[in-house]
């Protein structure tokens, strides 16, 4: 097929427009026309790969003592490393940020359980803004940003979303799976299937520019994984360890197979690579987290810090970059990298910046001084007012300010899914064990004083051991009255609260 040029593409009158009415405003999409099914020429293919619970320091170039990722140290050796790369603390509400280019809660988002992870329905996401640019879209693995009619993501601008089944079972072998919904019998271990259906998407889409959104389920529990990739660490660390090692092993493995099918069909110089992972440590905690505090659904250093290669051949040169940046950044980069317009209605709306100039230039224009919020947002449903300062934290360049605490309100148990709060309580009543670790809960789910927030330079500290509030007492101040601020923009539209 051949493809046409981006200024002839918009000739052609596909065109992108959007309310302006509203906080967040449906897409109104293009008309199909006669060469809406060319392609762009001077447009790239991009493909993310997004991992389920692999921690920041599971990765060889990372530092793993154990953990051998050969095909990933190659994309890290071959990318644009953003080293000061921030998340949302669990699954749900990175995706909400990486697709929407909004803060969780600003579209819904505050926990990862129905119906507080029904991603608003009026929000428009990247698929939608892609289309009009002549970009196919396909979602391969893990949606998890609603079911329901009107949210799934052949409803929201996926032409194609292949989705595994059976995930929380011991077993995730000949699992099947939905394509558009209708479900099909699949053969083999699940992360292989996702890959495997993302490949043949990219074989069909060559023709025309590809957005590739590869989501595994892996290393997220149950621990299931084929035993070739787990046996080289069994006797070196715990079963549950080895296994959850052996499921990034095989993440590793599938990476090196995708690579391969873009040289094989000729388009790895024209195909943006991304690869990052949607949360804090998880399992693998207690052998290594790269020297942080904090793991998944924490405030602390470790429970959001990720991982974030950026690879285009011949284009970008590789290097690592230290420049704060976040989740809330992909899409602005992804439609400048792809040409896709943003309505006027929807730029206001957007949090994040292009890391375009970045990714071209270490001395690209970008804004050094810009804060990031945070909160894990697990608190039981309809008691978001009352968990406003429970596991919270402002990030300004490599200083983290954080209040890891559990809440006053006694109505917030394990029984009405307070688990954190809880989890907490219990830890600062001398608990040495809370999820993911087994002896070092004082560390990493560790409680902050009553009396406010603490601050620590994440760069010289990344263990957090150093409380900088009483001596930086103007930067606490300026943060604090911008947590509040953030926190009474956001909480209206916290629209899934029961």
């Amino acid at each position: 097929m051949q493809r046409m040029n981006r200024r002839d593409f918009l000739k052609a009158g596909c065109l992108l427009s959007a309310s302006s009415m509203g906080l967040l405003s449906p897409l109104v999409g293009c008309q199909k026309s006669s060469v809406a099914v060319n392609a762009v020429a001077d447009s790239p293919n991009i493909i993310v790969v997004i991992t389920d619970d692999q921690g920041y320091g599971d990765l060889g170039r990372h530092g793993h003592p154990l953990l051998k990722t050969p095909n990933l140290d190659a994309l890290y050796d071959q990318s644009v490393r953003f080293s000061n790369f921030y998340v949302s603390p669990a699954c749900s509400p990175t995706r909400a940020s990486l697709l929407t280019g909004m803060h969780e809660f600003r579209n819904g988002v505050t926990h990862t359980l129905p119906p507080r992870e029904h991603l608003n329905i009026k929000a428009t996401i990247l698929p939608q803004l892609l289309k009009p640019a002549g970009y196919t879209s396909g979602l391969f693995g893990k949606w998890h940003l609603g079911s329901d009619k009107g949210y799934r993501p052949y409803d929201r601008g996926f032409d194609l979303a292949v989705e595994p089944q059976g995930v929380h079972n011991s077993s995730n072998f000949d699992a099947g799976q939905t394509r558009n919904g209708v479900r099909e019998k699949t053969k083999g271990f699940r992360e292989d299937v996702i890959f495997d259906e993302a490949m043949k998407f990219i074989e069909s889409s060559k023709d025309r520019p590809f957005f590739c959104y590869i989501a595994t389920y892996s290393p997220h529990e149950p621990l299931v994984a084929p035993e070739e990739f787990i046996a080289p660490y069994r006797g070196k660390t715990t079963d549950r360890i080895a296994t959850f090692l052996g499921m990034i092993a095989n993440i590793d493995w599938n990476y090196g197979r995708l690579t391969a099918k873009l040289k094989e069909l000729g388009i790895d110089d024209n195909t943006i690579i991304i690869f990052m992972n949607d949360n804090g440590q998880t399992v693998g905690l207690d052998l290594y987290n790269a020297d942080m505090r904090g793991c998944k659904c924490t405030a602390w250093h470790g429970g959001t810090r990720a991982i974030s290669l950026w690879h285009w051949a011949n284009k970008w040169k590789p290097r690592t970059e230290e420049a704060l940046t976040a989740h809330l950044d992909f899409l602005p980069t992804i439609t400048e990298l792809a040409g896709a317009a943003i309505p006027d209605g929807l730029k206001p709306q957007l949090e994040g910046y292009s890391l375009a100039p970045l990714l071209e230039s270490e001395k690209g224009d970008f804004p050094r001084d810009r804060k990031l919020f945070g909160h894990v947002g697990r608190w039981p449903n309809g008691m978001a007012d009352s968990h406003k300062y429970t596991q919270c934290h402002v990030r300004k360049g490599h200083y983290l300010m954080v209040r890891s605490r559990p809440c006053d309100e006694p109505e917030c148990t394990p029984e009405v899914r307070g688990d954190q709060c809880y989890t907490l309580k219990l830890v600062e009543k001398g608990a040495k064990d809370a999820v993911y670790t087994d002896g070092n809960a004082q560390f990493h789910w560790g409680v902050t004083p009553k009396d406010g927030w603490a601050l620590y330079d994440t760069k010289k500290d990344p263990e957090c051991q150093n409380n900088l509030a009483d001596k930086m007492p103007e930067l606490v101040k300026e943060l604090t009255a911008d947590y509040d601020k953030w926190w009474d923009s956001v909480r209206p539209y916290m629209i899934n609260e029961q």
